[in-house]
């Protein structure tokens, strides 16, 4: 592996410990503690040096491949019109065997969410979950709907969930770790 060049940015702050952040292909965030001599940083960073490098490579893959692949307007459009026809009748299912009544749904091009409810009942889901397995986006619908029952993220809301789907918390996981390049395609460009 070739040595990368990369920008080190040191945060301070009342923390008791420090901590190793990759942001992106040339930037590593070290937040310490306020008082943390120079020389302890320097070493700390120089131990964890592959660790960091590797990271910085990584990052620099997952840009590369986000730019390749990002989305044109048409193909948005398109993915648009394929969440509204199939988010209606998946909504319904879920809400009848929830309990739970639903306002309007909206689908939306969102950069950073994939789907919210409102007080009022309203449903919104990024049109991106077209790109998701069916059984992740049927995660979104349950999680949306269960805030119908809880607005909030409390140990009811998550029983409610979990009621529905049993194994939510393995869906929840793969929206987490593979969702992340799904959103950079909205932003690439």
């Amino acid at each position: 592996m070739t040595e990368r060049d990369y920008t080190v940015q040191v945060l301070r702050s009342r923390r008791k410990t420090v901590s190793i952040q990759i942001k992106g292909p040339s930037l590593v965030l070290v937040r310490a503690p306020l008082y943390t001599p120079q020389a302890e940083l320097r070493r700390i960073i120089e131990e964890n040096r592959p660790w960091i490098e590797s990271h910085l490579e990584k990052a620099a893959r997952q840009e590369e491949t986000t730019r390749q692949e990002a989305l044109s307007p048409q193909e948005i459009d398109e993915l648009a019109n394929q969440a509204l026809a199939w988010f209606p009748p998946r909504v319904r299912i879920f809400a009848d065997q929830i309990g739970v009544r639903v306002g309007r749904i909206t689908i939306r091009n969102q950069k950073t969410r994939w789907g919210s409810c409102s007080a009022q009942g309203n449903l919104n889901f990024n049109c991106l979950l077209m790109l998701c397995p069916p059984e992740i986006r049927d995660y979104v619908i349950v999680h949306e709907l269960c805030h119908r029952l809880e607005m909030n993220h409390s140990p009811r809301f998550w029983a409610a969930v979990e009621k529905v789907l049993p194994d939510y918390r393995q869906r929840r996981k793969w929206l987490k770790t593979e969702g992340q390049a799904i959103l950079a395609r909205m932003t690439a460009g």
